[in-house]
């Protein structure tokens, strides 16, 4: 049973009929190629939909989208830096998101869950809402502009200017939420938790406000693991802010590997910046000697000491300055269930990524690159040395 509102387990099983596409499909957009493994789509069918409805609504929200900002969902591109730079293992396998609806990977958990409210097709009257400083922003503008729903975005006083221009030509409502004197938390995450309150539906990309969120966010996970079928890594670096890209991602390679895709999963690897790491001070606490299931189970119980605000967030990467880790449950269950673990990226690896990715033909924001700076981090403290081959995403444009 789905838990589409809340909960603590920021996880999201696979439908028991899910299927695998066919090799040969060729297929570009995800959400028709994988939509056998979506749980939207099997909603759909317990509902009497046929499979023709269902692809119907993806290709006209699709074009909507594209009608709306120029892009589409569509299969993004991979590749291998060999050799590219002495910091660096020899062999890096990237996957570019950049060009992606909204500019990130972001629209893809947005558009999950509305193709969720389309086949439910409940609370069509109820504003959308959620709380970002930009590229969830910019995918949740985009896509309500595409259906004509209302959306409210609560974004800081220092988001990117570029951004609020984007979100104004949207006609998205935003709100710039101030800290109250006293106030403990993210203000912008305050005030959307009071709109939800006050009638309107979470649109964001945390499954602690709607586990659906996650369903979507699988995509990229299965065209990676696509991609590692002809080129195998055995490290996988994933930025985290509010953790779940890394937690969508990571249950789409499991999933791929349970359909015998892929012989085995990548040891996972989350990385933070020093300036907001709430989730590796909460990593670095957890009795891992343990069994998976003891960890597990003393991360719930003690969740609230576990993962506290961060105080003072602060990097150049500022898409991953949540003060909170949300879907942190589903984050260490990726890395322990991989063999993964968590990693610190100093500011200077995170500027000197965001160099290098920008040198390499992408044009990425620091955020977008923070993978990068993780890899440079775990061969700095040598956990893994030149020779081993790591993968990459590449998650943000820069604007």
């Amino acid at each position: 049973m789905l838990k589409a509102n809340g909960g603590n387990d920021s996880w999201l099983e696979t439908p028991t009929m899910a299927e695998w596409p066919d090799h040969d499909d060729p297929e570009e957009n995800p959400f028709i190629k994988w939509r056998k493994m979506l749980n939207s789509w099997h909603r759909a069918k317990e509902a009497g939909w046929s499979d023709d409805d269902y692809k119907s609504l993806v290709t006209q929200i699709n074009q909507a989208i594209y009608q709306t900002s120029g892009k589409m969902f569509h299969i993004t591109p991979t590749g291998t830096w060999k050799d590219a730079a002495a910091v660096l293992p020899s062999s890096v396998l990237w996957k570019d998101e950049t060009a992606n609806v909204g500019g990130s990977h972001k629209a893809r958990h947005l558009m999950g869950l509305l193709l969720h409210f389309a086949i439910d097709a409940g609370a069509d009257d109820k504003r959308l809402a959620i709380s970002s400083c930009g590229n969830a922003a910019l995918g949740a503008a985009t896509l309500a502009r595409a259906v004509g729903r209302p959306i409210d975005v609560f974004i800081p006083t220092w988001a990117n200017p570029a951004i609020v221009t984007e979100l104004k030509k949207l006609e998205a409502d935003i709100h710039v939420c101030e800290r109250f004197k006293g106030e403990i938390g993210d203000p912008c995450m305050l005030r959307f938790q009071e709109s939800l309150l006050d009638g309107s539906i979470a649109f964001g990309v945390q499954a602690t406000e709607n586990q659906l969120t996650l369903d979507g966010g699988r995509t990229i996970g299965w065209e990676l693991a696509t991609a590692l079928q002809n080129d195998p890594v055995d490290d996988l670096v994933i930025q985290v802010g509010g953790g779940a890209l890394l937690t969508s991602c990571a249950i789409g390679l499991m999933e791929a590997k349970e359909f015998n895709i892929l012989e085995k999963v990548p040891r996972i690897w989350a990385t933070q910046s020093e300036g907001c790491a709430p989730l590796n001070r909460a990593w670095e606490s957890l009795p891992k000697e343990r069994t998976f299931a003891e960890v597990m189970l003393y991360a719930m119980q003690n969740s609230a000491d576990l993962m506290k605000p961060w105080d003072n967030p602060k990097s150049l990467a500022s898409g991953i300055l949540d003060d909170v880790t949300y879907d942190w449950l589903g984050v260490i269950r990726s890395l322990l269930l991989s063999d993964g673990g968590s990693i610190v990226s100093s500011e200077k690896n995170i500027i000197s990524a965001s160099q290098l990715v920008s040198s390499l033909g992408i044009n990425a924001e620091p955020t977008g690159a923070a993978s990068v700076a993780g890899v440079i981090s775990l061969l700095e403290d040598k956990i893994i040395d030149q020779s081993q081959k790591v993968g990459v995403l590449i998650t943000g444009v820069n604007r």
